[in-house]
This record gives C-alpha cells, sequence and structure tokens, in this order.
C-alpha cells in the first residue's frame, strides 16, 4: 500500500495594530520536493472576531479548524455569548492536549487570532502538544517563518495602522517566499477590526516578489 505524505509548508502571520489584527499566510502545500496545490486555504473564520492559521499538516489542521467551529458556535448557543478569544484558544488547547496524549499529536502550528476577554486584539500560539501562549504584537509560523520573525523584529511598532500593519504582513510572506520553497503563489490577508471579519482579494505574489 502506498502511503500518502502530508501537504506542508508555509508562512503565517498575524499582527495586531491600533484597533484591529491582521492574519496573513501564503497559498502553497507542498509534498516533499513537489507544489502540490496552489489554492491551498491556511485562514480559517472561526468567528466574526477570531480567526485561525494553520502550518504543518494540511489535513489535520482543516480537521481542527472545523472542530474549533463548531465548539465556538455550541459555546454561544450554551452560553449565549460571544465567545472570546480566550475562550476559542482554551477549547482548542484541550482538543490538541487530549489528542497528544495518545502519541498521536495533530502535526500543525496553530495561531488564533482575534478578540480577547479584555477587549483588545491579541494572538495565541499553540503547538501539537496543546501548549498555549499568548503574544500581543505578533507572531509567525511554518517552514518560512524564519525569514518573517528577522522582519517583524526590525520593522514592527505599536499602534500600527491597518494599512501599515498589511503592508508589514505582505513583505513578511514575500520575505519568505523568496527563500523558503514551501512557501508560494499568493497571499491571503484577513483584516479583524470592530466592523467583523473581511478577507482582502488574494495577492498575487509575482506582482510583490518583484518588487525591489
Amino acid at each position: 500500500m502506498a502511503t500518502v505524505e502530508s501537504k506542508h509548508g508555509t508562512t503565517t502571520v498575524s499582527i495586531v495594530c491600533k484597533d484591529a489584527i491582521i492574519i496573513a499566510a501564503d497559498k502553497r502545500a507542498s509534498m516533499g520536493y513537489l507544489i502540490a496545490n496552489k489554492e491551498t486555504d491556511k485562514i480559517f473564520k472561526i468567528s466574526d472576531q477570531i480567526a485561525m492559521t494553520i502550518a504543518g499538516s494540511a489535513g489535520d489542521g482543516q480537521m481542527l479548524a472545523k472542530y474549533l467551529k463548531a465548539e465556538v458556535d455550541l459555546y454561544r448557543l450554551n452560553i449565549n455569548m460571544e465567545p472570546s478569544l480566550d475562550v476559542a484558544s482554551n477549547l482548542m488547547q484541550n482538543i490538541l492536549f487530549q489528542q497528544g496524549k495518545s502519541w498521536a499529536p495533530y502535526l500543525v502550528q496553530l495561531i488564533i487570532a482575534g478578540l480577547d476577554d479584555k477587549g483588545n486584539y491579541a494572538i495565541y500560539t499553540l503547538d501539537p502538544m496543546g501548549s498555549s501562549i499568548k503574544e500581543t504584537r505578533y507572531y509567525t509560523t511554518g517552514s518560512g517563518s524564519p525569514m518573517v520573525f528577522g522582519l517583524l523584529e526590525d520593522s514592527y511598532r505599536e499602534n500600527m495602522s491597518e494599512e501599515e500593519a498589511v503592508q508589514l504582513a505582505v513583505r513578511g510572506i514575500t520575505s519568505a517566499v523568496r527563500r523558503d520553497m514551501g512557501s508560494g503563489e499568493g497571499i491571503d490577508v484577513i483584516i479583524i477590526n470592530k466592523k467583523g471579519f473581511r478577507r482582502l482579494d488574494k495577492i498575487p505574489i509575482d506582482t510583490v516578489v518583484k518588487k525591489k
């Protein structure tokens, strides 16, 4: 029986800015040295104020997005209130931790970003064993993340505007695409603010990689 290799290779980034949060990811899914798909969604809407990104196994990440969306919807129905980012992170942490104890963890690194229970935009990063760490500025995951971290450390500043944060996120994904063979094809950008969840038109990678 032939084995199926998981699709992997990714760059995702989330940036907290003034009164909003920006989430971006590339569109390439790879299987070893093969580009398996050029239109892979790596950012998932969990609620109007929460999004999740996936890096690692595409299958594991897609199922976890469905699980979290269902758990958030059930929470809303049972508690009769909109779940915060902190609630969503705790729900996902429980899913990852229980699976991790079976020694067959989900092969993912996740970002869950949105509005927390204090009314601030923030980021949680989660690993396959259920570790959950809160970030208040930015974070990046995937095979291209080492290139992005350097850019963010150099260029991020507090209270950036939405436009500035979008530009920084796009620069981050672009820097990864130039050096990481697992990232490419295009850039998805999500803006979450008081108006809700908004997806920008996909940015073709050729239009930004060629810029100096």
